[in-house]
């Protein structure tokens, strides 16, 4: 099974931004892979604010355990131009994810 990054919105509307990396958790899923969505995970234990740093370098981690990168919506945040940075410096394939029908 592959393992896929989810690459997505964290900070702004948190609300929102976590509800789009669900549904593209489900999405993975769906179409026979595993997703990791860090920032569904790490604020679960981890403080944003202060402990950001130490999260991004978390995600170095699990990116070595990925088989690609899915970059989900049409805005890259600082946060995910360093983890779509990383995973190319990895050899991952990186790919725009539109979860839409018919996308």
């Amino acid at each position: 099974m592959k393992i896929v990054y989810i690459c997505s919105p964290y900070r702004g509307d948190v609300k929102e931004n976590l509800e789009m990396a669900r549904k593209a958790s489900r999405f993975a899923v769906d179409v026979g892979c595993l997703p990791i969505a860090p920032h569904l995970l790490l604020p679960q234990f981890m403080d944003e604010e202060t402990e950001r740093q130490q999260a991004l370098d978390l995600n170095l981690c699990i990116l070595d355990i990925c088989q690609e990168l899915w970059i989900i919506g049409d805005k890259l945040t600082e946060g995910m131009k360093f983890e779509i940075s990383n995973a190319s410096a990895r050899g991952l394939r990186i790919l725009p994810v539109n979860m839409e029908v018919g996308g």
